[in-house]
């Protein structure tokens, strides 16, 4: 390939990082990785600074893409938020779905909470949430108010972390315990914000307790 080829982009990149990884062929260094793809070194630092920012990126565009979809949608727009969360939830897990084996290489069995690669989608999925309509408890004073919105998007992301790992790990066909885990752990956590009853806070705490502690 022409390295002034106009279509090499970041996605191109991307593509070509994904199947090197997925095919053992990790790239040692940007300068081995632009010389098996024909790319001159200095045309890869239009895009990227190394080879792990190409990782970010992934997550990033992976974001990027499960918004579109949502957004494409005349319907979404007229959601309530709890709707609009679970289609999130599982629009973004569909698309990890057809990149699970590089997901897997990349995040394996690391700690999900510090991992950098993830800082990109973190802040992307913060704003998110924080501009969903979401009813919360009026404390009467500003500052609780204020403090319990930050409390409830940091656990809104740990949630999506939490789900990541559990999608990881889930060997159910179709991944539909995956499914399952969503739909109960969204409802129970609306549940508690909204200080209704606790009907789907014990359903979702019995498929924990089934899925972390099987009958023997």
């Amino acid at each position: 390939m022409n390295p002034q080829d106009n279509t090499i982009d970041k996605n191109q990149i991307l593509t070509w990082y994904i199947d090197d990884v997925l095919n053992d062929k990790q790239p040692k260094n940007v300068y081995a990785f632009s010389q098996a793809h024909q790319l001159d070194e200095a045309e890869f630092y239009n895009y990227f600074s190394n080879l792990e920012t190409i990782e970010n990126y992934f997550y990033d565009a992976l974001f990027e893409a499960t918004l579109e979809t949502l957004q494409s949608s005349e319907d979404y727009e007229l959601y309530p938020a709890k709707d609009k969360i679970l289609s999130f939830y599982y629009t973004f897990f569909e698309n990890l779905k057809m990149n699970r084996s590089f997901v897997q290489h990349s995040i394996g069995s690391q700690s999900l909470k510090d991992l950098g690669k993830l800082k990109g989608l973190r802040k992307g999925f913060l704003e998110y949430a924080n501009h969903l309509e979401i009813e919360k408890i009026d404390f009467k004073q500003k500052d609780i108010n204020k403090a319990s919105e930050k409390v409830m998007a940091e656990s809104a992301w740990l949630h999506l972390l939490g789900t990541l790992k559990f999608w990881l790990n889930d060997k159910s066909a179709n991944f539909e315990k995956t499914d399952v885990f969503i739909e109960k752990s969204v409802n129970a956590g609306f549940e508690l914000i909204n200080v209704s009853a606790f009907k789907n806070v014990a359903d979702f705490g019995k498929f924990i307790f089934k899925e972390f502690n099987p009958v023997k």
